[in-house]
């Protein structure tokens, strides 16, 4: 896989393409937006930084889908980001035709992308994207379980004063503050967490995650990017390397959780054909009815979607 196109290059998707290119796994970038001087410059800055930071991906910037053509894989981050009091669901209208039209025209030059969606509302924005593509349910998807993983991973590395590194965690349901961060399934070098934690400490940490977001906004007046950006480009490398890790991303269920067609935050296996499988975890009781929780909160907001007829 040699080419990538980001779409939007407003923070998140200026921090996709600069992150991916030094990662050097892919031979060009294509920053599109339709502020086609901001793509350009953007993508100017990043690969006069090549020489500096040694890497060789080519990036270019442009407002034209014409470039995008033949696109291995394309990252979906344009829509308009949420300001503070605004809630996700919000967003519907406004991203939903944004994301519709993005993904019409990236289909008219790319034959079979993998698509990843990263504009919020997360989980409605990547069945949007499903629709309008027509491809397989394997190839689009969104990304949003990384992000909030490392958030709780984060947050958990500061607590217990050790390195981010050495944290693993699985993180379900949807996007936002319904989401389900599994502590019974969060480790530091293969320890249980809850072996290096009180109950009250990690429950506090538990909810900061899930208003992750939220707190992001209310400090800087807008969405984040460096945490959402380097997400995106970790998936985009994975799918490159076919590296077949496994990763918490918003993906269709078809029976699996008990669920039906519905796009949800679930761990997948990710590789060169993008989602390969989708992990079953063995949830107990209460995590099965947090799951269904949050799951009824996306098929509510899905109905608002659906009812919109875009």
């Amino acid at each position: 896989m040699s080419k990538v196109t980001v779409v939007g290059a407003g923070n998140v998707g200026a921090t996709v393409a600069n992150v991916l290119a030094h990662k050097d796994v892919v031979k060009e970038v294509v920053l599109l937006d339709i502020k086609g001087d901001m793509a350009r410059g953007k993508a100017l800055d990043s690969w006069q930084q090549a020489p500096v930071d040694y890497y060789s991906t080519a990036l270019t910037g442009t407002e034209d889908y014409a470039e995008t053509a033949d696109s291995d894989i394309v990252v979906i981050t344009a829509g308009v980001p949420r300001k503070p009091g605004m809630s996700r669901d919000d967003l519907i209208s406004t991203n939903a035709k944004i994301v519709n039209s993005v993904t019409e025209s990236i289909m008219k030059y790319s034959k079979n992308p993998i698509i990843i969606i990263v504009s919020n509302p997360l989980d409605v924005m990547t069945l949007a994207a499903y629709r309008a593509s027509g491809l397989d349910k394997t190839r689009v998807f969104g990304m949003a379980g990384i992000l909030d993983t490392a958030r709780y991973r984060a947050f958990l590395a500061t607590e217990l004063n050790v390195s981010p590194k050495d944290i693993q965690a699985v993180l379900m349901g949807g996007h936002g503050d319904t989401m389900v961060p599994l502590p019974r399934y969060t480790t530091v070098s293969g320890i249980p967490v809850t072996e290096m934690i009180d109950m009250g400490k990690l429950d506090a940490i538990v909810n900061r995650t899930k208003k992750g977001g939220g707190e992001l906004v209310q400090l800087m007046g807008t969405s984040a990017w460096y945490a959402p950006g380097a997400a995106a480009a970790q998936m985009v490398e994975t799918i490159v390397r076919d590296e077949q890790r496994i990763f918490p991303c918003c993906a269709l269920l078809q029976g699996e959780y008990g669920l039906d067609d519905l796009f949800l935050g679930v761990p997948v296996k990710l590789g060169k054909n993008g989602i390969e499988e989708v992990i079953e975890l063995k949830l107990n009781d209460d995590e099965k009815e947090l799951l269904n929780t949050s799951a009824e909160h996306v098929r509510q907001v899905i109905d608002v979607f659906n009812d919109m007829k875009l």
